[in-house]
């Protein structure tokens, strides 16, 4: 394996315990597990991977260090803006492919959340399917305050909140705690940080007491009957806006300000 492979497989940590649980660990700590090119890349091959592994029972999901997951990478972000339409249409589609596979994982699919919790990192709650967070977490889908769209998780965090909620929160771009995610049903429940591993091992127990086919038949049978099996259209219209935003003036502009710390052209002050 070439230095460059060992780094790409290093920014996500795969591990699979005697008992058949599957870690999926996002290890970019130093950005708070921002995701960009070569995350996402580790993180398909990884899910690749452990689906079809007969040994792996169930998938648990985590972020190394203080925070779970932030979204998109606002550096390489930036980047993305000026990339060629091929490139610029595989990177949304990337993404687009990661919370696909996620979202029809065909084995019990757990997000352990703490700290930022943004865009990207919403998608991946929206698309498991038990999710518990620390009381301190939180949340945001702030795509919008940079200009760009969350096309690729659109059709997850309405499935998981509701039209009603995603058009508030989606739309201003608001963050909000770890109480509010569990009222609009983002997060399953809310645990102290303490008792995090240990409510961990509750689910799990009751997750090793369901038949394997039983579960994996019941799991796609669910988002089968709900239209949440995305064709290989969907998808691609999905990534399609998604990149054609993100490379406009607007997602120019909006990456430019977060970068600058600075107010986006398109904000107008309270009038006093």
């Amino acid at each position: 394996m070439s230095a460059a492979d060992r780094a790409a497989t290093d920014l996500v940590l795969l591990d699979i315990d005697a008992r058949g649980v599957a870690t999926v660990t996002l290890n970019r700590p130093e950005v708070g597990n921002a995701y960009n090119e070569d995350l996402l890349a580790a993180l398909i091959a990884g899910l690749q991977r452990l689906a079809p592994d007969p040994t792996v029972r169930c998938l648990v999901i985590r972020g190394a260090g203080k925070h779970f997951q932030a979204g998109a990478d606002i550096r390489w972000l930036g980047e993305a803006t000026n990339y060629p339409p091929d490139r610029n249409f595989a990177a949304s589609m990337a993404t687009t492919r990661a919370m696909q596979l996620l979202n029809e994982f065909p084995k019990p699919t757990i997000a352990l959340v703490h700290g930022a919790c943004f865009g990207g990192g919403c998608g991946i709650v929206c698309c498991v399917d038990v999710a518990l967070a620390t009381p301190a977490a939180l949340f945001g889908i702030t795509e919008v305050r940079v200009g760009v769209a969350p096309t690729p998780i659109s059709t997850y965090m309405v499935d998981a909140i509701g039209l009603r909620h995603t058009r508030r929160y989606a739309l201003t771009g608001e963050r909000f705690g770890a109480e509010e995610a569990a009222r609009i049903g983002l997060v399953h429940e809310v645990v102290p940080a303490d008792r995090l591993e240990a409510k961990l091992a509750e689910v799990l127990d009751a997750i090793f007491l369901g038949g394997p086919e039983a579960i994996a038949l019941t799991k796609r049978s669910f988002l089968g009957a709900s239209g949440k099996l995305l064709d290989e259209r969907q998808m691609t219209l999905l990534a399609h806006e998604g990149w054609v935003q993100r490379a406009s003036p607007e997602g120019h502009e909006g990456t430019s300000a977060f970068r600058e710390k600075r107010k986006p052209s398109w904000y107008r002050p309270p009038v006093a």
